[in-house]
């Protein structure tokens, strides 16, 4: 299988996540152009990637502009179509733009960008990255001003009954709190994925936590859940 990599104007977590994937996860990756049009070289066993960064530099709202890129539309089709789709801070924006996950990312609540180490733990089990973390404890970096998840209480009703959050702000023990969560998100949301689980969005960072050499590799677990 191989990922592929879309590059909007803006991103500036692209190459991470090429490196992260490529040279320390030893996977195959395409880099794609936000212009361009096709995924024909990509089956459902594959899987995009939207990184993070500020697309179209953020201008109107986080993702808003991004989410009608061309590629975008055979992205949403893909996903259509079963295809993993993983959308990483400025990605988890887009996602939720383009409607492919449900909520948005609003303001962090101190109304200062973050940029810090922060904890997270998977909540459940019924979804592919879940199974491959488990219980544990993870250490991500988060970088982001508006990263605070909000939905209708519908809504959240919906993600807890479906099993549809992927991960909750944590402190070191694994514990749920208030304080340990960076921007004020509802319940301590750190990710969620879709109704069909093949479509994945958080606001930390786990390409960034990959290397040796960063005496960080915790997100490994979560990106090779997609390999």
């Amino acid at each position: 299988m191989k990922f592929g990599i879309i590059v909007f104007p803006g991103s500036n977590c692209d190459r991470d996540m090429m490196h992260a994937l490529r040279d320390d996860l030893k996977q195959e990756v395409v880099m794609l152009w936000h212009k361009d049009r096709d995924l024909s070289m990509f089956s459902t066993d594959d899987c995009i990637v939207l990184p993070g960064g500020f697309s179209y530099g953020d201008y109107l709202r986080c993702g808003a502009l991004a989410r009608f890129s061309p590629m975008m539309e055979q992205v949403i089709d893909f996903a259509a179509r079963g295809g993993k789709v993983l959308g990483v801070c400025n990605g988890f924006q887009i996602l939720c733009e383009a409607g492919l996950l449900p909520g948005v990312l609003l303001l962090n609540d101190h109304q200062k960008f973050t940029c810090k180490n922060v904890y997270i733990k998977s909540t459940n089990v019924a979804n592919a990255i879940g199974r491959n973390v488990g219980d544990r404890t993870l250490k991500i970096p988060v970088a982001h001003g508006e990263g605070r998840y909000h939905a209708d209480a519908a809504t959240l009703k919906q993600l807890n009954d479906n099993n549809q959050v992927l991960f909750r702000y944590c402190d070191a023990n694994g514990e749920f709190h208030l304080n340990a969560n960076p921007n004020g998100a509802l319940n301590n949301i750190a990710g969620i994925c879709n109704e069909g689980r093949n479509v994945f969005g958080m606001m930390p960072h786990p390409e960034r936590a990959c290397s040796e050499a960063l005496h960080n590799i915790d997100g490994r677990s979560i990106l090779m859940a997609l390999a």
